[in-house]
């Protein structure tokens, strides 16, 4: 297998180097002097450079047209290269000089991961005036979101929503041509003043998440009680891929929360065609297989009612830097999770660094890499239910449960073994029940009332999740959320379980009938 830094026989004495690679004209205009060098032969000047990646960005919405004109979107933002050239070209694509502009309405959020990321408070406030002053100067409605606040989420979160209700989703020549009449409408009414960008304007101010004046310093940040919450929960966990994916779990919950309570349909993630390759291994090793199209595809429709969509997909992260660079797109860097020990690392760093030194070495690397992950399907994720019934989802990623058939994915000893840890330790020698001759039940099978065990949580998670549920902490560090969700779920299987031998089976036949 090739492998970085791998020696595949040196140039012997009698050899030539080869010549330099970059030309010294753009290949396009075949006037400017080349800038940057994206690909080995393709060298671009400054202009027509920022002209291939602008097109890129639009011709990406173009060829999927997911996204309808008038919709509201909302623009996942981490202040790293790839969400901060996101954000530039729909701010470029909502401008006055775009010839085709874009016709959805924008709106952004940021989530505050500080408190698990090592920083101080102090740091956390530093960081949030400057993400909050490149948001401000956007003029596009703006949210801002803590961690701590994941422990606020409302339950309804883990659930699937609607997709409209009984309405007809109209195709997007439809939805093209019914925002034209009504614009149409609007300027014979003498209303057409108000265009995009007013309303754009009038969306900052009414929608703003908080509402009021800028805060005070040292307002921003949660309670120091919320925070210890947090940091309660990120230090049960046992290794660094536990912690890496209750973070990403943490972040995606309360994106969709801000979707949903703010009335937006679709959320662009800055997701790159690096990252992208670099997702895809890593959840291959993480047991993510039958999810792999929904983790990394152009669009994520899991949630329902709110879909999410990476049109950065398809730029490496060398167009993305180059870009940021010459044009002066500003990014903020953020920490990232830190182990105690640094030979600890995470599966996600892991395949990051190996991927990165296989691409300084084979160039093609990545987009080999993505190029594969292009070819899979999500029909296969979803089947395995019942035709035309709601397969039973995951209750942390709500993706389809891959776990329907036990026996084939070899999850009996990991059963076996939460099963036996969620069990009480037996009592004193001769005392085979602390009920022993009463009317009560014994104490090793019952659990206090309204608390779900750690064992009861496995049948609602996939595959992948049960794996890294394994290496977090007990039950109660969990969100509230999380936990009303799971005995909600355990009660209707109780519930289902009693009553099934009173349903009648689709096979059964009436006897009137035959």
């Amino acid at each position: 297998m090739c492998q970085a830094r791998e020696d595949y026989g040196r140039r012997g004495p009698g050899r030539r180097a080869p010549p330099p690679s970059c030309p010294p004209t753009c290949v396009k205009c075949k006037e400017g002097s080349a800038a940057v060098v994206i690909r080995l032969g393709d060298a671009f000047c400054r202009a027509c450079f920022r002209e291939y990646f602008v097109h890129k960005f639009r011709a990406m919405l173009g060829k999927n047209r997911v996204i309808f004109p008038g919709e509201k979107v909302l623009l996942a933002l981490s202040g790293g290269p790839a969400s901060s050239a996101m954000l530039r070209q729909v701010q470029e694509g909502l401008s006055r000089e775009t010839a085709k502009r874009l016709r959805f309405i924008p709106g952004l959020v940021y989530v505050d991961e500080g408190a698990v990321c090592g920083q101080s408070p102090a740091q956390r406030e530093e960081s949030l005036a400057r993400v909050e002053a490149i948001l401000q100067a956007t003029g596009f409605p703006y949210h801002l979101a803590h961690l701590e606040q994941a422990f606020d989420l409302p339950d309804s979160i883990l659930r699937r929503g609607p997709r409209g209700g009984d309405k007809p989703c109209p195709t997007y020549k439809e939805a093209v041509e019914d925002f034209i009449q009504q614009q149409r409408q609007e300027a014979a009414e003498g209303d057409g003043a108000a265009s995009l960008p007013q309303r754009l304007a009038q969306l900052g101010i009414q929608d703003l998440p908080i509402g009021r004046e800028p805060a005070a310093p040292g307002a921003r940040l949660p309670a120091a009680a919320q925070t210890e919450e947090l940091l309660r929960l990120f230090e049960a966990a046992g290794t660094l891929t536990a912690k890496e994916e209750l973070l990403q779990m943490l972040r995606t919950h309360l994106i969709l929360h801000t979707a949903r309570t703010q009335g937006y349909t679709k959320v662009m993630m800055g997701d790159s065609c690096t990252r992208v390759a670099v997702k895809l291994l890593t959840n291959l090793a993480l047991g993510r297989g039958a999810f792999l199209a929904m983790d990394t595809g152009f669009m994520d429709n899991r949630h329902g009612d709110v879909a999410v969509v990476r049109p950065m997909r398809e730029y490496m992260a060398k167009e993305i830097a180059f870009y940021n660079h010459f044009f002066g797109v500003p990014t903020i860097v953020t920490p990232a999770l830190r182990a105690k020990r640094r030979e600890k690392t995470s599966i996600h760093r892991l395949m990051e660094d190996f991927l990165l030194g296989l691409q300084a070495e084979f160039p093609s690397t990545i987009s080999t890499v993505y190029r594969t992950g292009e070819k899979l399907s999500t029909a296969p994720a979803e089947a395995g239910s019942e035709p035309g019934a709601e397969p039973q989802r995951c209750l942390l990623c709500l993706c389809a449960l891959d776990t329907l058939a036990e026996e084939d994915l070899a999850l009996e000893p990991t059963l076996i073994v939460e099963e036996a840890a969620a069990q009480r330790p037996p009592g004193p020698a001769g005392d085979s029940c602390c009920h022993a001759g009463t009317q009560g039940s014994c104490c090793r099978s019952s659990l206090t009332p309204g608390v779900v065990s750690r064992a009861a949580y496995l049948p609602l998670l996939c595959y992948s999740c049960r794996l890294t549920f394994k290496e977090m902490g007990q039950p109660d560090t969990l969100p509230p959320y999380v936990r009303s969700e799971a005995q909600r779920r355990s009660h209707r299987a109780e519930m289902k379980q009693q009553i099934q031998e009173f349903l009648l089976e689709d096979d059964d036949k009436d006897p009137s009938e035959s």
